[in-house]
């Protein structure tokens, strides 16, 4: 990732944020589009899976997924905000010993990273610059399953996104926001050997799951 995306990515996703968002979440849940793919997730658990969460964010996927009986997780997060307030709510749920957080980018990490049953992607490909390496790097480390939350590349998504970005470099940001193309995004899990198998649609989100079609 550029140095300053992830400039870009910690100013963006500060201590202000990360805050609402954890109290928002230990209000109401999670939000919808990561409630889908926790619903799509959750019945493909056996008892000694492990998860690596992927710009994980409050950690809300492994908070879940840990209490639905994943028995370990690793969160990578670019956000220093993000990881301290998931390290909260892991030690308020007793969750703390079970995870391990790391900061940084996540395709720079990934050879230093171990593979797992479950990885995630939860609105994490439309902050990425370089789509196919980081969804290849992710694929290479799903043992079983791949859940991933991005837009989908439609003509009023994509004005969206331009909208947004317009605001961004107003505001003098350096974090800038992407609209892949789905069928690219599949063509490179496919090659690392996922195949789709379950796939929800919002207005603004594509919700999908995808299992391991051959050895990685």
């Amino acid at each position: 990732m550029p140095c300053c995306q992830c400039q870009g990515i910690e100013s963006e996703f500060n201590r202000r944020l990360a805050a609402r968002e954890l109290r928002r979440y230990r209000r109401r849940g999670p939000v919808r589009s990561t409630r889908l793919l926790l619903d799509a997730l959750k019945p493909t658990l056996t008892p000694d899976s492990t998860l690596l969460d992927i710009g994980g964010g409050v950690g809300a996927i492994h908070h879940e997924l840990l209490d639905a009986g994943a028995v370990s997780a690793v969160h990578v997060d670019a956000s220093s905000a993000y990881l301290d307030a998931a390290r909260g709510e892991a030690t308020r749920r007793h969750h703390l010993e079970a995870v391990e957080f790391v900061q940084g980018d996540f395709v720079e990490l990934a050879p230093t990273l171990a593979a797992a049953d479950v990885v995630t992607l939860d609105r994490v490909i439309c902050c990425y610059p370089d789509m196919p390496a980081l969804v290849g790097a992710a694929a290479d480390k799903a043992q079983r399953i791949l859940g991933a939350v991005y837009p989908p590349n439609t003509w009023w998504m994509r004005i969206a996104m331009r909208v947004l970005n317009y605001f961004l470099r107003l505001r003098h940001s350096e974090f800038r926001v992407f609209v892949h193309p789905t069928d690219a995004i599949e063509a490179v899990l496919r090659k690392h050997g996922l195949e789709r198998a379950t796939r929800k649609r919002s207005l603004v989100w594509e919700i999908c799951t995808f299992t391991r079609s051959r050895p990685g």
